[in-house]
């Protein structure tokens, strides 16, 4: 079993495998489920994206294509997640975990939405796991409706576009970057959790002794 769990996390993280075999099509559905189906919190979205710019740069992808498909899938997918906060409700925080659902996520999520509040829907888009649960917790607060959306819009699309113009901008120009993805992805992933590994600092720091 704990082979199968190991072959089935290094195909997910096999951000260029993915792009190579599924194109744009199999990069908007991972960054719809990743943004708007709670189970897709470990998906690799920060790094995919910028994977994504560099084949743009290397003319495997069309950049217009995957720039409006990739923003509309994170835009719906947030939407998604509000309206199963909204039905959920205060529910979803007393949930018991499972495999593919851990309350821990959730309540990362309010902390970081009551801290920053509405901008959590722009912030949290660059923070993983943070990204998938903000929605959620938005709707389980009953975020005012058009203002959720309207920071949706924004947020999906800032998030996109940075990660996939970062990527074309390393892959226009770096020599031969898409030879080394491997080591991006790297980057990627390791600066994407400094914001989490920051928090979790912090809030240690706050803990009384």
């Amino acid at each position: 079993m704990l082979e199968v769990i190991k072959e089935i996390s290094a195909q997910i993280y096999n951000v260029e495998g993915i792009i190579q075999w599924g194109g744009v099509a199999m990069i908007t559905a991972i960054i719809f489920t990743e943004t708007g189906l709670m189970l897709g919190f470990f998906l690799p979205g920060d790094s995919l994206l910028v994977s994504a710019g560099i084949f743009v740069a290397a003319g495997h992808i069309s950049i217009s294509t995957l720039l409006v498909l990739a923003s509309l899938a994170a835009v719906v997918g947030d939407q998604v997640g509000y309206y199963i906060g909204r039905k959920t409700g205060s529910a979803l925080f007393t949930k018991d975990d499972s495999l593919l659902f851990k309350r821990s996520h959730v309540t990362r999520a309010r902390l970081f939405y009551e801290r920053y509040g509405a901008k959590t829907i722009v912030l949290a888009r660059f923070v993983p796991i943070v990204r998938t649960f903000a929605p959620v917790v938005a709707g389980v607060a009953q975020m005012n409706y058009r203002k959720f959306v309207t920071y949706n819009i924004c947020g999906g699309v800032l998030w996109v576009w940075s990660m996939v113009l970062v990527g074309y901008l390393l892959g226009t120009v770096v020599p031969n970057i898409n030879k080394h993805i491997h080591i991006v992805i790297a980057i990627v992933i390791f600066l994407s959790i400094l914001p989490v590994v920051f928090e979790a600092v912090r809030a240690r720091g706050k803990r009384p002794s």
